[in-house]
């Protein structure tokens, strides 16, 4: 058997793993063999077949996002920014999204798998947990690009909806919500592992709001006996908030303690509408049920910082023991955003700027979203873990003066300071380029989704209103 590839990184800066944590590792050598890191250190005098002289460089372990809905958020774009319902609290979960997501046909779907895992990788972005309903096509693609991903197809019981504007329904289908997690176990079942474990799934109820009693309980035992990530959309707006409390008498949060629904592997998809938040009015506890649980938190700021709305201690929910990732969830899905915003926000919440530092921010990136994957070889450089690896400038219109690379990427860089992106060793984005992308097909795809969704937004808005009427242009037309 003819062994595998060694190739020495030879960086200036590296962001290394000594098994307590990132270390700041300057003119170090990092040896890849196959898909794996073999080596870290200041040198390295054993055989190699191959050396990349990134002494220009800095070498970080790739970026994790726990939560994104890669087969349809790029389709948010130039049309949920700006407009929200003051009566469901500014979100867009009601009115915006259902309208978004009805008028979307399944090609504008794939166009945006495939738009999303190029721009997840450009930003260095080596893991993705997706939740959606094109998982075959997720599937397919992955190894294409050469992107890791873990896989939630999404299912639930019953549905929100607004007849008028003013309130929220919830229609329900058990039946429905039964045959969407046996349609999620038999996928697990022929795609767990895929592609020489380049794909892998997790469990994901689409709502905490929309999913029974019983189909959450039995979706967590099957990801505890696969020993996969359970993740929920939790406390992601005031109206669930003040639903769930309405139905059980207690917040989201302690409703799944009691269903023995949280966990190590137990994800929560925002977690931001919690008891003892300003947002609530409500006794606080949340924090602590999560700490104790062992459970994770997947923190997409950007989506709702943009709507006014902000997670209102970061640091309370690190300094308690709840594991903090980051996630994309939205439109751009860009990791690089999602650790300012996280940082950005939380000094500003907490008034304090050493509130959320910018190491707080690249360990929720990277160890954080390993820990909610229950992994311990991916976020980070040392021996036995993935190569999974990026190559940023560090002589950059942005990077430039660099003394501390952390605090330049977490505050300052941008896609265009990602020079390479290894995935399981592969080289999958050279100068800023993704390999596997057609630039122009998939922007012109986008493009027609688009053009072929906004018209058709009259037919599923509840008072038959089309896209300039929810989400009028910015400007006025020329002329008008």
């Amino acid at each position: 058997m003819t062994a595998a590839k060694r190739i020495a990184i030879r960086a200036g800066y590296v962001i290394a793993f000594d098994g307590r944590g990132h270390r700041l590792l300057r003119d170090g050598v990092v040896v890849i063999e196959g898909d794996s890191i073999v080596h870290v250190g200041p040198r390295f005098d054993g055989r190699v077949d191959e050396t990349l002289d990134a002494s220009d460089r800095v070498l970080t372990p790739g970026l994790i996002s726990t939560h994104a809905h890669i087969g349809g958020s790029p389709l948010d774009r130039s049309f949920l920014e700006d407009r929200g319902n003051p009566q469901f609290w500014y979100s867009g979960l009601f009115e915006m999204l259902p309208v978004r997501s009805e008028a979307q046909d399944e090609e504008a779907g794939r166009a945006c798998v495939d738009f999303s895992m190029a721009e997840l990788l450009r930003g260095g972005v080596t893991t993705v947990m997706e939740i959606g309903t094109l998982g075959e096509y997720v599937v397919e693609r992955a190894p294409h690009y050469g992107l890791r991903v873990y896989m939630g197809q999404a299912f639930r019981s019953g549905k929100w909806l607004t007849k008028d504007g003013t309130r929220v329904e919830w229609e329900w289908n058990e039946e429905q919500g039964r045959q969407g997690l046996e349609r999620a176990i038999d996928f697990h079942t022929r795609w767990d592992g895929a592609h020489g474990d380049l794909v892998r799934c997790f469990v994901s109820p689409s709502q905490i709001d929309t999913c029974t009693p019983d189909l959450l309980k039995d979706a967590k035992r099957f990801a505890d006996e696969v020993r996969r990530p359970y993740q929920v959309h939790t406390s992601q707006s005031v109206v669930e908030f003040n639903e769930m409390v309405a139905r059980h008498g207690k917040t989201p949060i302690a409703w799944m303690k009691d269903l023995g629904v949280l966990g190590r592997n137990t994800v929560l998809g925002h977690a931001i509408i919690i008891g003892g938040s300003s947002w609530t009015n409500y006794p606080d506890g949340d924090i602590r049920l999560m700490a104790e649980a062992g459970c994770s938190v997947a923190h997409a700021v950007w989506v709702f910082a943009r709507r006014g709305v902000a997670m209102e201690s970061f640091r309370r929910y690190r300094e308690a023991g709840v594991n903090m990732s980051l996630g994309t969830d939205t439109n751009p899905q860009s990791v690089i955003e999602a650790m300012r915003w996280a940082a950005v926000v939380s000094k500003m919440m907490e008034r304090n700027t050493e509130a959320t530092t910018a190491a707080h921010a690249f360990d929720a990136a990277t160890l954080g979203g390993a820990r909610a994957l229950l992994r311990d070889d991916l976020g980070r450089i040392a021996p036995g873990a993935k190569a999974d690896l990026v190559l940023w400038k560090a002589s950059s219109w942005r990077m430039t003066p660099i003394r501390d690379p952390v605090k330049n990427i977490v505050y300052n860089a941008s896609d265009e300071d990602v020079d390479r992106v290894y995935v399981n060793g592969r080289l999958v984005v050279d100068g800023g380029r993704v390999q596997g992308a057609d630039e122009g097909a998939i922007l012109g795809a986008l493009q027609a989704g688009g053009e072929r969704m906004w018209p058709r937004m009259t037919k599923s808005d509840w008072a038959g209103r089309g896209a300039d009427q929810l989400s009028p242009q910015t400007y006025r037309e020329w002329g008008d």
